[in-house]
């Protein structure tokens, strides 16, 4: 643009041309640029390169999206149920017969927005219409049921610790794995615990696995001096249905009542949050002291007892968008 404001003034292309370091030609094709109609000296303003143009058409990519987004490969014929770079790209040269690189693989996925992460894990066992009516029909049904009966509404769930288990990252030098030290003595420790969305927690630890017996002796601590009726959400697991269970239900003359989840859908409970929390913090993140003969029994204890004195917490697990379905009764 320079160059032709020069020429234009009266100096000689080849004088302007040499100028800049270009040859005298390179002068007649900018004030021929120029010179064209319509253009003027816009004509020669720095413009941004197209780029080699994309191998797939919008409408491809789109394909792209929607066979990734909410499916798994197995839908495809693919052995394998995660999607990777090397699936896609795979598929894409199936479908488009066009081959592209990992990388433009990689490319493509951020930009249709999507990106790698960790998936949740269900069984494939698990009933999807019975989840969905769980969440439109019987617990709204339960709901309406536990205000007329100025009931409370508990999700229950158990659970188990280990003094050994080690949880979370920590930070290292890279290609430095770093040691975190625990007890040698592999104690663990099981509990149950019933949450509500109004932030009321109730936990009970205890040794061994759970039968219907022991189910009925936690069932008796929890409703133990409890002046309200309750209702209380359960999983389908054997212990929870047994004839003394049963039995010790009728006994409270309508006091408690059970009502089951369905099956395999573990997700719907927000006290499997609760624990989730639970087993991400405390022992976890600080393994039993050596030496001290602490016990993993005291430790679980305190550490429940800090969540029930924390409604704020316990309220905040019931915004987690898989238990959005639970209204505050």
């Amino acid at each position: 643009m320079v160059a032709v404001q020069r020429m234009r003034e009266g100096e000689r292309p080849a004088v302007v041309a040499a100028s800049f370091g270009m040859n005298r030609s390179w002068a007649y094709k900018c004030l021929a640029a120029a010179a064209g109609p319509g253009k003027g000296l816009r004509a020669l303003r720095s413009t941004k390169a197209t780029g080699r143009p994309r191998s797939l058409a919008p409408a491809q990519e789109r394909q792209i999206f929607r066979w990734v987004n909410g499916k798994n490969p197995l839908q495809y014929g693919f052995d394998f149920g995660l999607w990777t770079r090397q699936i896609v790209r795979e598929l894409a040269t199936q479908r488009f017969g066009v081959l592209l690189s990992l990388a433009s693989i990689g490319a493509l996925l951020a930009r249709l927005g999507l990106t790698p992460q960790k998936p949740l894990q269900r069984a494939h066992q698990r009933d999807s219409e019975a989840v969905e009516r769980w969440v439109r029909e019987t617990y709204p049904t339960l709901a309406r049921q536990a205000k007329k009966d100025k009931a409370e509404v508990f999700f229950w769930y158990e659970s188990g610790f280990r003094a050994d288990g080690v949880h979370g990252k920590t930070w290292a030098a890279k290609g430095q794995t770093p040691v975190v030290e625990r007890p040698g003595q592999r104690q663990s420790i099981s509990a149950a615990s019933a949450v509500n969305s109004k932030g009321a927690f109730w936990f009970e630890t205890y040794e061994g696995g759970l039968t219907g017996e022991l189910f009925v002796e936690l069932l008796g601590r929890m409703m133990s001096e409890r002046k309200r009726p309750v209702h209380l959400v359960i999983d389908g697991l054997p212990a929870h249905k047994k004839a003394v269970v049963k039995e010790y239900v009728v006994s409270t003359q309508g006091l408690l009542t059970l009502h089951f989840l369905p099956g395999y859908a573990p997700d719907l409970n927000p006290d499997e949050l609760v624990w989730s929390h639970a087993k991400r913090t405390g022992v976890a993140r600080n393994p039993l002291r050596k030496g001290d003969g602490e016990k993993l029994r005291d430790r679980v204890d305190e550490q429940l007892q800090s969540v029930a004195d924390n409604p704020d917490l316990l309220k905040s697990f019931f915004k987690h968008p898989s238990v959005a379905y639970i209204t505050d009764c």
